[in-house]
Parts: C-alpha cells; structure tokens; sequence
C-alpha cells in the first residue's frame, strides 16, 4: 500500500471524527500555491456541510463517492466530507489498479466523483473500461481549471454526465455549478471586474495570516483572484485571472482566453499563457503548447479568432503541461521555463 493511500485512509478517519464534532475547530486546507506560497484556509465544519448539501440539492442526489484527487486539498477533502456525510466511506482509487477497478469496488446506488480536466481527458484517451465506468457515474464534477468546449462535448458523448464547477479553497471549493451559483451562494462583480463570493460556504480566514484575511474578507464578501462578467440571467463567466491581464505595449491581452483559443487547434493537445517582463513591451505574453504548433501558426491562429495584438510573442513547446499536485497548471514553473526558451515571432 503506497504511502499516499495510507494518508488518504487517515484524512477520510480524522473527517469522520470531525464531522461528528471531534477534533479541532477547523479543517485547514492549503491553497494550491500556483502563484506563490500556499495559505492555509480554515473551513468550519458549518461551511463544509453547507456546501456538501447545496451539492447534493444542486445535483439531485447524493451517495457515494470516489476519491481521485490529493486528499490535502479542498477537492478532494470535499470528496471525503460528502461520502461520508452521505452515509459511505469514499473509495481510494489510489488502491486500485485502475479506475475501473476502483468504481467497481463501489457500492451500488448514485456514485459521483471529482476530477480535473487532465483526468477526464487522460480517461477519454484511453477509453475502454475506465471509459464505461465513468459512463456509469451519476454526476462527474469537473473543475480545478479551464474547461474547454471540446473536452466536455466528447465526454458528454461518451455518456459521462459533466458539471462544471467554479470555486477555491476559500469558498469550501466549487460554488458555481455550470455557471450558476449554488442556493446561498451570493456572485458580485465589482468595478475592477473582479469575481466577489459570499454565503455559507466561506472560509473563516487563513491560519495565522489576519493581514491576508482582511485583505480577502471584506463585508461579508470574499474577494477572488478572478476577472468574471454576470450575464441578465446570473450565469458567471469567468474570464481568467486578475493578473492573467498581460499589459504588452500598452495594451491589455487576456491571457487565459488566448490560451483557449490555442487549445482549439486541432495540433494542440494543451496550452497555457502567461505574461513574462519584457524590457520593450513591459511585458510579453509567451505561450506554452503541448503539440505540433511554431510560433508563426500560433499568432496566425490566435489572430484569426482575436485581434493581432493577442498573439503571443513567444511559444514554449513542452512535452507537457507542468502540474501541481492538485492538477492546477504549475505558474512558476512554466515562467522558469519561459526564461531563455522558446521561439520568439514578431
């Protein structure tokens, strides 16, 4: 038994403990880090319990779930507190030979499980009986990063029913269902364009950081690292990160679109974009792909979708994607990457 499936087996005990009122008064997640130094949010056992249930209403059904991501983030600490506040100890699929093995080891009734989207694509890859087994689930929550078009059409005809979460450690994870926020859950943009959360699954601030907890809790309302419009009907789209807004020659390039833009061609198979300092643009927005693309066909790419100043001024091929442990693109190491690499097209 690998030593990631003997703490998963101890997270999934101490949550039961925690549950039921034992232990200490918070469970503490940490952020994933991909900007910097994690924080540690403390999630009341309130909190976790108000979004286990605005779930479960939302979904239409609770039960048993399976427990594909790292136990140490609110992802998979959700996964935990909702099998087991749904009656059932969450299957490790650490302790299975594949994900069919694992799902098979499940109880009947409604299953659910919770991936990010470089599971589920890694899944519709190889097909076969990972595949059907997930065709069986009743619900896969997606989330954790961008979602493009394309990798939910081909799951959905696969028979594989996707929801789209949007959400953070702060806000005791995914809060927004297929853009529309969970009952109880308040979605504000304010004038700089940034998303603002409220309701009863927010955190209670970060572990011995009240500076930081002031700065991100304000009247109630927590104040997101992301840029997001409110369209008449209330559905949130999120248009990436505050400061994936790359200012290059004077202009603002949302990186993060430009970047869903790339993942759209056909010999991509994945991309991100940052901004990176740049002594004559201020900064310059590099691109990083996965797949057979230079840098002339990118910016021609990009182009023909969005305008010309959106094309990224320097393309990183990489074998693939750097990911933390929670399956979120690792930001710093793919700046360390951009630092004397790639191919530069002007």
């Amino acid at each position: 038994m690998n030593d990631a499936v003997v703490r998963a087996q101890s997270t999934i005990a101490a949550m039961s403990e925690w549950l039921a009122g034992g232990g200490p008064e918070h469970w503490v997640v940490e952020t994933s880090g991909s900007t910097g130094r994690p924080k540690r949010v403390m999630l009341s056992r309130g909190a976790v319990q108000a979004s286990a249930a605005a779930s479960a209403r939302r979904v239409g059904a609770s039960g048993q779930w399976l427990l594909t991501l790292p136990d140490s983030y609110v992802a998979g600490a959700n996964v935990i507190a909702r099998s087991l506040i749904a009656g059932h100890e969450p299957v490790i699929a650490g302790a299975h030979g594949s994900f069919a093995e694992a799902a098979a080891a499940m109880k009947t009734g409604s299953r659910f499980v919770s991936m990010v989207p470089t599971q589920l694509h890694r899944i519709l890859e190889a097909g076969g009986d990972d595949l059907a087994a997930l065709a069986e689930f009743h619900t896969l929550l997606l989330g954790g990063g961008p979602i493009d078009p394309p990798l939910r059409t081909r799951a959905q005809e696969a028979g594989v029913n996707v929801v789209a979460t949007y959400g953070s450690a702060e806000t005791c994870g995914g809060c927004v269902y297929d853009s529309m926020p969970l009952d109880g859950v308040g979605i504000a943009i304010g004038a700089d364009g940034r998303v603002r959360i409220s309701g009863p699954t927010l955190f209670d601030g970060y572990q011995d950081d009240p500076e930081q907890t002031a700065a991100a809790l304000v009247n109630g309302w927590f104040l997101t690292s992301d840029a997001g419009t409110l369209d008449e009907d209330g559905r949130l789209r999120i248009l990436g990160r505050i400061d994936d807004m790359v200012i290059t020659g004077g202009v603002k390039v949302p990186a993060a679109q430009v970047a869903r833009r790339l993942r759209e061609h056909p010999a991509v198979k994945a991309a991100e974009a940052l901004g990176t300092p740049d002594e004559e643009w201020g900064q310059r927005l590099v691109a990083f792909v996965v797949g057979d693309l230079d840098a002339a066909a990118a910016r021609d790419w990009v182009a023909a979708e969005h305008p010309r100043y959106w094309a990224p001024r320097q393309v990183v091929a990489l074998d693939e994607i750097p990911l933390l442990g929670n399956g979120k693109p690792d930001r710093q190491a793919l700046l360390a990457l951009a630092v004397g690499s790639g191919t530069d097209a002007r």
